[in-house]
């Protein structure tokens, strides 16, 4: 009876220890202060374990692959301590509107390099995704290979893996509610599920070589037009998943891309210095090439007349395409050394122009040409693309890991 007490004792105590390691093991992997760790820790409040499916070049079928991953997310730190984090001013803006903004903390490394609040883009038209997704902000976290989600509402952030090897750079909101996304890593369009979060890979067809993948648009029927700095251009029906590539005259530098109202879908090319027109039924592309050479066109986007508005990245100017009348026109941006990155058109007509030269915004009024200056919280923040909703627009800061809030007419609610 003794031996059995003690060995009873023994396997109370093993117990005891091995309960003991397994707390000091959890508590450890939540002080790291990066916020998830998508191989050990363990969110109890949400389901990670997702399907990747990987579509071919011919999409004669589908092939569905159990990658296994767990997928694991969290916000930076918990709670208030977050938003502690978070860089909010309020003023007033030469067009007398109540301006706030405010920088949101994503986990640490993500290297945010474009955003796309999920209710973005003209076409996103659905009600029921529209307010189920309203307060949700996509952006690609570049150097975890992952895509990240935020939470306005609480400012929560979660992350959800790509796959190996992923490097996804740009990332839109497509006309059925779902993040798009150009993954340079993965050599491939990739589309997550903005309910279920399951990710579907579009590999680019056998042959192509690295791309490079860059930015991507939809025209108005629906089908999804990309770009690649390595010198293509391309587009997928996600109805049928075919695919398409061509090669961009002048070689390597396709870059930003958008879409007019009217379904015109213009590209620019960094390396190349030109803006191209394409041809959506024959995929053609017409070189159109700003007054001043070598000017470095990065990215583009559309004002609801059509009108092509151009960061100009070697000139430090802002550039202005009118397909009417077939003219541009140029503005040198303020500064001693202007560095234009991403440009944006927002639902007032008013353009946006990220500096990396001097860490501003800046807005510019078409009907005045005169340039408005918001200075960025965080030193060197690089912000690489901007994207917005009415009243919102957002940029992803891609040097500090966090995503900037300009928000105007009222003032943004504390939590």
């Amino acid at each position: 009876m003794g031996a059995m007490s003690n060995h009873f004792k023994r396997i109370i105590m093993l117990l005891v220890i091995m309960f003991s390691f397994s707390f000091l093991g959890n508590s450890v992997l939540q002080d790291t202060g990066f916020g998830y760790n998508k191989e050990n820790l363990i969110d109890k409040e949400y389901v990670y374990n997702k399907n990747i499916d990987v579509q071919n070049d011919q999409m004669s079928t589908l092939n569905s692959r159990e990658y296994g991953y767990t997928l694991v997310s969290s916000p930076l730190v918990s709670g208030n301590q977050e938003l502690l984090n978070s860089n909010t001013t309020t003023f007033t803006d030469s067009d007398n509107q109540n301006i706030t903004l405010r920088e949101y903390p994503v986990p640490e490394g993500a290297r945010p390099h474009d955003v796309a609040p999920a209710t973005s883009m003209l076409y996103v038209n659905d009600n029921v995704s529209k307010n189920l997704l309203k307060d949700i902000v996509w952006y690609t976290a570049q150097s975890s290979g992952e895509l990240g989600k935020l939470n306005t509402t609480t400012g929560a952030t979660s992350h959800i893996f790509l796959g190996e090897g992923s490097a996804p750079h740009g990332v839109i909101a497509g006309p059925d509610g779902a993040p798009w996304i150009t993954d340079g890593g993965l050599n491939a369009i990739v589309r997550v599920d903005p309910f279920t979060e399951n990710v579907t890979v579009y590999p680019l067809p056998q042959g192509v070589g690295y791309a490079n993948l860059n930015t991507a648009t939809f025209d108005n029927n629906g089908t999804l037009w990309f770009t690649g700095q390595n010198g293509i251009y391309g587009k997928l029906s996600p109805s049928t998943g075919a695919m398409e590539i061509f090669d961009a005259p002048k070689g390597p530098g396709p870059y930003g891309i958008t879409t007019t109202p009217n379904g015109a879908v213009y590209y620019a090319s960094l390396a190349g210095n030109y803006v191209g027109l394409i041809d959506t039924e024959s995929g053609q592309v017409t070189v159109l090439e700003p007054p001043t050479p070598d000017q470095g066109s990065r990215r583009v986007w559309s004002d609801s007349d059509g009108n092509i508005w151009v960061s100009e990245w070697n000139a430090g100017q802002l550039g202005m395409y009118d397909p009417q009348l077939d003219q541009w026109k140029e503005w040198k941006l303020p500064g001693s050394n202007p560095k234009p990155y991403a440009v944006y058109v927002d639902t007032k007509d008013k353009v946006w122009i990220s500096d990396f030269g001097s860490n501003l915004m800046y807005k510019f009024d078409p009907l005045n040409e005169t340039f408005s200056k918001f200075d960025i919280p965080s030193p060197e923040a690089n912000v690489r693309q901007i994207l917005g909703v009415e009243g919102e627009v957002w940029g992803a800061e891609s040097g500090t890991d966090r995503l900037l809030l300009i928000k105007r007419d009222s003032l943004i609610p504390a939590y």
